[in-house]
């Protein structure tokens, strides 16, 4: 039975049953008796009531990656979507979705920030955030304040977040040596780094592409690696695409330590093809977060000053036009699909250029 309280000039009702408690305040009595015979109702019938009021981001965040997978668009494991989640659910986890205010977005933020992360990157985790809470409200039938949209105008004024810049930083020979080096030096750090640093700066690969690579992936006669939902403007899912591994990137794949995977695991994922893959099948098996914290680690040991490890990107990018590749063969290497877009990773050597001007120049007509 539900218990209908009159509090000042309003009504809050109460719903108990099956172990199952919320409440809500209505401005009349008979609103509040009409909600709860609904609640009651609808719990009955095994429907799940929510209290806007009760539930944590967490939780929200939870019932966000159950719809997905419901829905057939699965959150996949490794993705940047699934790190961006999980560093929300760290971050807000605990808090009230109805008490989620500006000072704790833009605390979030200025950590993030601290961490190293531009403010295009913190826009990215607060967009999904407001996402995450936008749709799933909908989806369970309740209200919450868009506490992310009302902290953006604060979030701009303290150059929080903003759009991304375009990066020009490219490593010279002697701070790859370097960085190798510091690898070479510790030992005890994933010992796969400097090849996977190796194949980066010739493929172009964006780290997530590389840890997404499996033993399956790769085409042994043609050399070719298979990239799966590669990063497209409008195809979010199902755009997979062949890169050819350029340089000696084939053999240092192939010379990676190749592990089993579990017998009973492998019969389950037959079993069920939803499961993820298990650890092994991934020629990289270490998590990419770890990669880009090694990477800073040797950069900052070494004095090196201002490069990321997705700098081997532009790098790699680069280089490849200089080598006097055109656009159509660099973009199979980099998949981009629009040289407007190509173009953010292209940073040319003017000096090089000049070179190459006096070449021509002296080799006459």
């Amino acid at each position: 039975m539900a218990s209908i309280l009159q509090i000042g000039s309003r009504w809050r009702a109460q719903v108990r049953r099956r172990g199952q408690s919320i409440t809500k305040t209505f401005k009349t009595k008979s609103a509040a008796q009409a909600w709860a015979r609904e609640q009651e109702t609808a719990i009955d019938k095994g429907q799940t009531a929510i209290d806007a009021h009760a539930v944590t981001v967490d939780e929200l965040i939870s019932k966000y990656r159950e719809a997905r997978a419901e829905s057939g668009r699965v959150v996949k494991p490794k993705s940047n979507e699934d790190y961006i989640l999980q560093r929300l659910a760290d971050a807000f986890g605990d808090c009230l979705t109805t008490q989620l205010n500006t000072q704790r977005i833009v605390k979030f933020a200025q950590a993030r920030k601290a961490g190293g992360a531009g403010g295009y990157t913190i826009d990215m985790d607060l967009s999904k955030l407001g996402t995450v809470m936008r749709h799933t409200a909908s989806l369970l039938d309740i209200v919450l304040p868009d506490a992310v949209g009302t902290a953006r105008p604060a979030l701009h004024h303290l150059d929080l977040i903003g759009p991304g810049k375009k990066r020009d930083r490219r490593p010279s020979n002697g701070e790859i040596e370097q960085i190798l080096a510091w690898f070479a030096e510790h030992p005890e750090r994933e010992q796969a780094m400097p090849d996977l640093l190796r194949i980066a700066i010739q493929c172009a690969f964006r780290r997530g592409e590389l840890f997404s690579l499996r033993w399956d992936d790769i085409d042994t006669e043609r050399h070719l690696a298979l990239v799966r939902d590669r990063k497209h403007p409008r195809q979010k899912v199902g755009n997979n695409e062949w890169v050819p591994l350029i340089g000696n990137s084939f053999e240092i794949i192939t010379r990676q330590p190749r592990y089993p995977v579990p017998e009973d695991y492998a019969i389950r994922r037959a079993a069920d093809p939803s499961l993820p893959p298990h650890k092994n099948e991934f020629i990289f098996r270490f998590n990419k977060s770890t990669a880009s914290k090694y990477f800073k680690q040797a950069c900052d040991a070494k004095g090196i000053v201002g490069l990321r490890l997705h700098d081997l990107r532009h790098e790699a990018t680069s280089a490849l036009f200089e080598a006097g590749w055109d656009i159509p063969e660099v973009a199979a290497v980099t998949g981009h699909k629009d040289w407007r877009n190509l173009k953010r990773y292209t940073n040319l050597s003017v000096a090089d250029i000049a070179k190459k001007g006096r070449l021509k120049i002296d080799a006459g007509p």
